[in-house]
């Protein structure tokens, strides 16, 4: 599968799908993002169970200044609509490989339940 185009649009459906989901913020005019640009290509066609977004920072300014976006590329990884990678900075294939594999192995109920017990202690102070 290769990438989609993420909007501000297609944001919302595209990440409550559930699964994992890449996303790619960049821009045209960075270096760095078009060196990187045929690593995420390359991971989407080889792993397929995943969605590779890639969001035009240009374009969608709305949806990357909602994220802080300060500096590109900036790759984040959801899995089953919960954000659990946010990094700065080009990956190298293997490097994009281990975050796959990272993400994947990820104990979504361990997560859930430190999500929501630093909910309960946000709460309490």
């Amino acid at each position: 599968m290769t990438t989609r185009e993420i909007t501000l649009d297609n944001f919302d459906d595209t990440i409550k799908a559930g699964g994992t989901v890449l996303l790619d913020f960049w821009a045209d005019w960075c270096g760095p993002c078009k060196m990187f640009a045929p690593v995420f290509e390359k991971a989407a066609d080889a792993n397929p169970e995943i969605v590779f977004g890639k969001v035009d920072t240009e374009a969608q300014q709305q949806l990357a200044a909602g994220f802080g976006i300060r500096s590109i590329p900036t790759l984040m990884a959801f899995r089953d609509g919960i954000l659990v990678f946010n990094q700065a900075g080009a990956l190298n294939p293997g490097q994009l490989d281990q975050l796959i594999g990272a993400v994947g192995d990820l104990d979504m109920d361990q997560v859930r339940a430190e999500i929501a017990a630093a909910e309960q202690e946000q709460a309490a102070e």
